[in-house]
């Protein structure tokens, strides 16, 4: 059986192994077409290392781990692979946002030209049908790993490359977050149960620009107090988008965020943010999401940017989880989560990522 080497952006037949892989047994990510392809990759092919079990393919991390709640990993699936004609972020293989580190944390994007202005709206486009797709597959015992899968092939089948894949090594196409899990959760083997909440975010580059949105969805018939959560953070969110116009203090986002939030007895995490996306997937402005933060900046005309509020149901502080990417409630408590793109016009905002005639109905 023929082996293709697996770089996510190299489709040639694999001609050696990982020689680390050999020896520790690893089978997945492990076969390359050439010396050079596995050295360029490496930096990324090397987490494979840190104790992946050949036995169930979790890592060895988790041993004797204590979890804040009650989610467990599953089982993490290779790397998808882009297909080679669709143009890919500085990172595709490297894993390494180079053009990120480059950027002048001082200086906030603007995007006034009709052809910036019409490449960001059709990538939010494909955006926001990529969410929805992966919303209408949510149901008690699909996997997110399915989810993930869908997800990828539909934003390749329109000439755009997700975003997340290989960002700083991540190995999906989109984060899910199950429960307690804040954000930043990878897709695996886990089926979803009756009474979960699932985040999905999604995030798509095409023609030079990236979009970012996610949306937390009930599985099944919820309790009440994940009813009061998920509905709480979507409004936080809303309320956030109305006072955003050329003028206003960034900061102002977490103080409108705080006076939705606070009266409901929640908490707002505070380890992230959101920030400026186009060009970069992650750039300035930083945009904070609780009360009386001591973000900089004034809202332009021109400016993109996401609000996406993170929201727990006890305790706003976070752990992350032994695979390095899924941060995690304290207290094992619920999370919820929203995230739009916006644009700042003339005299106020666009939701470039807004919900269409046909998105499934949120359950509010």
């Amino acid at each position: 059986m023929d082996i293709n080497c697996c770089a996510p952006t190299c489709q040639k037949p694999a001609k050696m192994r990982c020689p680390i892989c050999i020896k520790n047994g690893i089978m997945p990510n492990s076969h390359y077409c050439s010396q050079e392809c596995f050295a360029s990759f490496f930096s990324v092919h090397k987490l494979v290392h840190n104790g992946i079990s050949p036995s169930n393919g979790v890592s060895s991390k988790f041993n004797n781990f204590k979890f804040t709640g009650p989610l467990r990993p599953g089982v993490v699936s290779p790397m998808a692979k882009v297909p080679d004609h669709i143009k890919k972020p500085d990172y595709a293989v490297s894993g390494i946002p180079v053009s990120e580190r480059n950027w002048d944390e001082s200086v906030i994007p603007k995007f006034e030209s009709e052809d910036d202005l019409k490449k960001l709206r059709a990538v939010a486009l494909i955006g926001r049908k990529a969410l929805d797709l992966g919303h209408s597959l949510v149901k008690p015992g699909v996997t997110t790993d399915a989810i993930n899968n869908a997800i990828h092939d539909f934003i390749i089948s329109q000439d755009a490359y997700p975003s997340p894949l290989n960002y700083r090594g991540f190995m999906k196409s989109i984060c899910s977050s199950v429960n307690e899990v804040i954000c930043h959760g990878i897709p695996d083997s886990r089926p979803l149960e009756e009474g979960d909440i699932v985040n999905i975010d999604v995030s798509v580059f095409k023609d030079g620009f990236h979009t970012d949105l996610n949306e937390t969805f009930p599985v099944g018939k919820i309790d009440a107090e994940s009813q009061r959560l998920i509905s709480a953070t979507y409004k936080s969110l809303e309320e956030a988008i109305k006072i955003c116009k050329p003028g206003v203090m960034y900061r102002r986002v977490g103080d409108r965020i705080g006076e939705v939030i606070t009266p409901e007895g929640f908490s707002i995490v505070r380890t992230y943010c959101g920030h400026g996306v186009g060009q970069l997937f992650h750039g300035p402005p930083n945009v904070s999401h609780y009360p009386r933060s001591k973000d900089v900046g004034i809202m332009q005309k021109g400016h993109v940017f996401t609000i996406e509020p993170m929201i727990n149901a006890g305790v706003f502080s976070d752990l992350t989880w032994p695979d390095e990417w899924t941060s995690v409630t304290k207290d094992g408590k619920r999370s919820a989560q929203f995230e739009h793109t916006l644009l700042i016009t003339d005299d106020g905002v666009e939701v470039l990522t807004k919900r269409l005639e046909s998105s499934p109905p949120l359950s509010l």
